[in-house]
C-alpha cells in the first residue's frame, strides 16, 4: 500500500505532531500509523489492574554496562502518556545554551524564544494546571487550568521563595474538563483511577479516528527502505505476515532506544547514531518534619523548586537540580506524627557522553542493546552534595532529618539521534528533518542534545508542533 504520510509510534511525540500537521493540511493526506504495541483502552486497563510497567519494559531491550540502570517506557497505544506522572515544566530558556553559557555539554540548534509558542500551544493542548505567579520561564499565555493547591510546609517554602518555588506545572486536571475529572491526589498516576490526567487516548484520541488515518496496532516496524536519497517505504511485521508501506514521508517517532535502532538496520549509519544515550540522575526521599503536618495538596507532585537549577554560577562546575515536592507519600510509622513528612526528589542534569549507547543486538535486530557506564562527574559530583544543600533549602521548615536514596531509572530516555547544525555532527536538523534523507523526520527526546532537570514531555510535545508546522510552512 502507499500513503502520504507513515508515522512509526503512538506517542507523545508522534501524536502531536499528527494533530498540527492534520489540522494545517486540512485532512487531506493519507496517513498510515504503525504501532507496535496493543490498543488498551483506560477502563480495559483499571479493570484488569493493568499498570503500564507490568507490561515488563525490560523485555524489549538487553542492558550491558552498570547494573543497576534501567530504561522505563511504556509499548502500546498512547506510548509513555499511559505511564507518566504528567508533570510538565518548561525548560530554562538556559538550558537550550549550555555550552555557551556554562561551558558544559552541548548547545541546542534552537532556542527559547523559538519553542515558547509551541510550549504555549501544548500547554492548551494537555489543559496544564499551573500558577501564573512568579513562574520564572517567559510566557505568551496563561496556564489553561489553576494551579493544584499546596500542602502546608509546600506555602512556606512559597512564602520563603516567591520567584524560585511555585506549584508543579500538571497534566494532572485541578477541575473538571469536558474529557478529564479533577485529580483525587492519591499518588497511583501511573494507572489513574479517575481519568484526570493528560493521555493519548482522552486528549488526541480524535486524532486516530480521522476518515484519512489507518492505524495499525501489533506492527513491529524492522527498517525504513531508501533509494536515491530519500525514504521510500517502511518494512514491519504485523499478524505474523512481513509487510512493506510506500510513503511520501516518514515520521519516525518511536523513542530513544528504538528509533536509532531503527535507523541503524537501515544502513544509515553516522558516528553518532545511538551514541549519547542519557537520563537524569534522580534522588528520592522524605523530610521528617517536626511538629508539621503535611499531605493537605490538591494532587501528587504539587511543588517545583529552581533553585538549584538557575544558579548560573552553580552551573558552571556542579550539575543543576530540580526539587519537586509531593502531597502524598508515605506516612510516618510514629503515632500523632503520622503527616510530619514532605516526600522530596531531586532530579540532576547529566552530561551526554558517547560511552553510552544504543545498538542493535546482533542475536535480534528488533532488540536494542543498551549499554550505559555511568552518569557524568559533574553529575555526581553535584548529588553528593545533596544534603548539604537541601539543608540550606528546607531551612524554612522544622526538619529534622532528611533521609535520600538513587533511582534506577527517571522515565525519561534521551540522546542518541541528536539535533543539530550540520551532518557531521548530529542526525536531524532543527526541525527535527534527518540531515540526509529530507522526507525523514525523527522526532521525541531521541534528538535531545542535553539533558535539562526539567522532565521533557512538554518539550517533545512543543517539538513535534514545531515540526509540523515548519513542515508545512
Amino acid at each position: 500500500m502507499s500513503y502520504d504520510v507513515v508515522v512509526i509510534g503512538t506517542g507523545f511525540a508522534s501524536s502531536f505532531f499528527l494533530k498540527q500537521f492534520i489540522g494545517l493540511r486540512r485532512g487531506q493526506d493519507r496517513i498510515l500509523v504503525l504501532e507496535r504495541g496493543p490498543l488498551r483502552r483506560h477502563a480495559e486497563r483499571l479493570a484488569t489492574r493493568l499498570e503500564p510497567n507490568d507490561e515488563r519494559p525490560g523485555d524489549y531491550y538487553r542492558t550491558e554496562g552498570l547494573a543497576s540502570k534501567d530504561w522505563n517506557f511504556s509499548i502500546g497505544f498512547g506510548g509513555s502518556s499511559n505511564c507518566w506522572w504528567g508533570n510538565t515544566p518548561r525548560f530554562l530558556p538556559a538550558d537550550f545554551a549550555i555550552a555557551t553559557r556554562f561551558g558544559q555539554g552541548r548547545d541546542w540548534p534552537l532556542g527559547y524564544d523559538e519553542i515558547e509558542p509551541y510550549y504555549a500551544q501544548a500547554e492548551q493542548l494537555m489543559l496544564i494546571s499551573g500558577s501564573d505567579e512568579g513562574y520564572p520561564h517567559p510566557r505568551s499565555a496563561p496556564f489553561p487550568l489553576p494551579a493544584h493547591n499546596l500542602s502546608l510546609p509546600e506555602k512556606v517554602l512559597r512564602e520563603a521563595y516567591p520567584d524560585r518555588y511555585f506549584p508543579m506545572p500538571s497534566a494532572r486536571a485541578s477541575r473538571p474538563t469536558a474529557t478529564r475529572a479533577r485529580c483525587c491526589a492519591n499518588d497511583v498516576c501511573s494507572l489513574c483511577p479517575v481519568g484526570a490526567k493528560f493521555t493519548v487516548e482522552n486528549g488526541l484520541g480524535e486524532v486516530y479516528r480521522h476518515r484519512n488515518v489507518t492505524l495499525v496496532t501489533g506492527a513491529l516496524v524492522h527498517s525504513l527502505e531508501t533509494q536515491g536519497g530519500r525514504v521510500t517505504g517502511v518494512e514491519y511485521t504485523h499478524a505474523g505476515e512481513q509487510k512493506r508501506a510506500a510513503g511520501e514521508l516518514v515520521v519516525l517517532g518511536a523513542n530513544a532506544l528504538f528509533n536509532p535502532t531503527i535507523l541503524a538496520n537501515s544502513g544509515m549509519d553516522h558516528p553518532l547514531l545511538g551514541k549519547r544515550l542519557h537520563e537524569q540522575y534522580g534522588l528520592v526521599g522524605d523530610a521528617y518534619l517536626e511538629g508539621m503536618d503535611s499531605f493537605q495538596g490538591g494532587t501528587s507532585v504539587t511543588g517545583i523548586g529552581t533553585m538549584l537549577w538557575d544558579d548560573e554560577e552553580r552551573r558552571r562546575t556542579l550539575a543543576p537540580a530540580l526539587l519537586e515536592t509531593k502531597s502524598v507519600g508515605m506516612m510516618r510509622l510514629e503515632p500523632g506524627r503520622w503527616r510530619q513528612v514532605l516526600p522530596i526528589r531531586l532530579v540532576y542534569e547529566d552530561i551526554p557522553s558517547d560511552d553510552n549507547f544504543v545498538a542493535p543486538d546482533p542475536a535480534d535486530r528488533d532488540k536494542p542493546i543498551a549499554r550505559f557506564s555511568g552518569y557524568s562527574d559533574y553529575t555526581m559530583r553535584s548529588a553528593e552534595r545533596a544534603q548539604a544543600d537541601l539543608a540550606k533549602l528546607l531551612a524554612p521548615l522544622p526538619v529534622e532529618r532528611v533521609e535520600l536514596r538513587p533511582l534506577s531509572t527517571e522515565a525519561h530516555i534521551q540522546g542518541t539521534t541528536v539535533m543539530g547544525t550540520n551532518a557531521a555532527d548530529s542526525i536531524v536538523d532543527a526541525d527535527c528533518v534527518h540531515h540526509r534523507y529530507r522526507n525523514l523526520l525523527v522526532l521525541g527526546s531521541s534528538v535531545f542534545p542535553s539533558c535539562s532537570p526539567a522532565n521533557p514531555t512538554l518539550t517533545i510535545a512543543a517539538l513535534s508542533l514545531r515540526s509540523a508546522q515548519r513542515l508545512v510552512a
